[in-house]
């Protein structure tokens, strides 16, 4: 309650991603108090061959560069994806470019890959690797495509994070479904995707002494293109796929008007909306692979009872983000408490 009176009085009239910054820099700075204030009991479970605390983390994009993986477990999630990490550094879209949808609990963002590229980001991860807490730490690391990469030589893009990045990571996931970079999302179909996945999954076992590698699909794709996917997952032994990114829809159901919905225009929307097509996704990928691979829920994940539900229809991992900008510190372990 006090967040959320503090949300309503200073962060909904502040600029969105100059918000974000601000709460990142709060909570890397409170590192030595989160502990004690947000412990949560520690259920481990095995997910591909990786031992989790519990099965609720950070879905990628809150901390891009690895800059704050030890505070945010601190505050209980069970494991940070970081990313999305490109193989070149780049800004990122043009400013304003992450809005608020407040009446729906929403995201809107555009942000375009804006990271400090693999090589920075490795260097960071290693020294964080050195460090008794990072050792411990159980991190994802979610690479996509530079966006002035053209998509005929994504795979050698794809391929260059890995090799930087593999060594460091309990998993890795290629993301093809972001809206934000030009393209991307066409690498999904099966024919695009299966060169990318071959050598990415090449560089993990030997680069990488075997990480696991996920693959992130977007909501918007058809029921037939989600079966195609899980098939080839299935075909090149991956060990998993997440379900689902953010979607370029803009359901009549928001609360939200039309006028502000347009005059945002793209991008990608998160948060509530996303539930139900993420859960349909989550069971119908559940169906298709059995316990041949894990699958990471995400999309929509808001309350304790989203992740119990999201368990209960088989996802492995449950992740969320848009939720966190809203709730507040305190939010994390009342969620991985549902996890126990």
């Amino acid at each position: 309650m006090v967040y959320g009176a503090f949300f309503d009085t200073v962060f909904r009239r502040m600029d969105p991603e100059n918000a974000h910054h601000r709460a990142f820099r709060a909570i890397r700075a409170a590192r030595p108090l989160t502990p004690l204030a947000f412990r949560v009991p520690d259920r481990p479970v095995e997910v591909m061959g990786v031992r989790f605390p519990h099965r609720f983390g950070l879905a990628a994009g809150f901390d891009k560069d690895a800059r704050g993986v030890v505070p945010l477990l601190n505050l209980g999630f069970g494991h940070v994806e970081i990313g999305t990490v490109t193989a070149r550094p780049q800004p990122g879209n043009e400013r304003p470019r992450l809005f608020r949808l407040v009446d729906d609990r929403a995201i809107v963002n555009r942000m375009g890959f804006n990271n400090d590229g693999a090589a920075e980001v490795a260097s960071r991860l290693h020294r964080l690797r050195g460090t008794k807490a990072g050792r411990r730490a159980v991190i994802g690391v979610n690479i996509g495509k530079t966006k002035v990469v053209p998509a005929e030589r994504a795979v050698d893009d794809y391929a260059e994070s890995a090799r930087l990045l593999a060594p460091f990571a309990d998993y890795l996931v290629v993301n093809v479904s972001s809206p934000n970079t030009p393209g991307l999302r066409d690498l999904q179909s099966v024919d695009s995707l299966r060169p990318i996945l071959t050598a990415v999954h090449e560089i993990a076992d030997r680069v990488g002494g075997g990480v696991p590698l996920v693959v992130k699909i977007a909501p918007d794709l058809a029921d037939d293109d989600v079966d195609a996917v899980a098939d080839l997952a299935l075909e090149l032994e991956l060990d998993g796929i997440t379900a689902a990114n953010t979607t370029v829809a803009r359901p009549q159901s928001l609360r939200t008007s039309r006028a502000e919905i347009d005059r945002i225009g793209a991008g990608g929307l998160s948060g509530p909306i996303l539930a139900d097509r993420a859960t349909e996704m989550l069971s119908r990928l559940r169906a298709r692979v059995g316990d041949r691979l894990a699958l990471i829920a995400v999309g929509g994940v808001s309350t304790p009872d989203d992740v119990r539900a999201r368990i209960a229809a088989g996802a492995d991992l449950v992740q969320a983000y848009t939720a966190f900008a809203y709730e507040g510190p305190a939010w994390p372990s009342r969620m991985a408490r549902a996890a126990l």
